[in-house]
């Protein structure tokens, strides 16, 4: 186990990964994860104040940024699982905004809120 330990610490230690923490392919998707978890803390929020075309965009945004983190070469996967934990989270948001506007309605919602 100290081994392993051991290889973890010179790893660390590395030119090579302090390189990697003084490049955009570190702090790009690092500055790209307040969207992602802005998304996540709305979705306990009321549906009402959803933005249905900012939910569009934001969804294809980070479709093609997934793409373009998958492409690029060395491939991004920071900036990939960034974009992924975003996509879910507006898909999320997409299907509470249309379950709120056009299928359950927002008097049903004031309703269960209120009992």
């Amino acid at each position: 186990m100290s081994a392993l330990a051991r290889k973890l610490v010179n790893q660390l230690k590395s030119k090579e990964f302090r390189d990697y923490l003084m490049s955009t392919h570190f702090w790009g998707p690092v500055a790209n994860w307040g969207i992602p978890l802005a998304a996540i803390a709305d979705t306990r929020k009321d549906p009402n104040f959803i933005s249905g075309k900012m939910t569009f965009a934001l969804s294809l945004y980070s479709l093609m940024f997934m793409r373009f983190a998958w492409k690029v070469q060395p491939r991004n996967l920071l900036l990939f699982a960034c974009h992924f934990t975003n996509e879910c989270a507006q898909l999320t948001q997409g299907a509470r905004f249309i379950n709120y506007h056009y299928i359950q309605g927002p008097k049903e919602v004031q309703e269960k809120k209120s009992q």
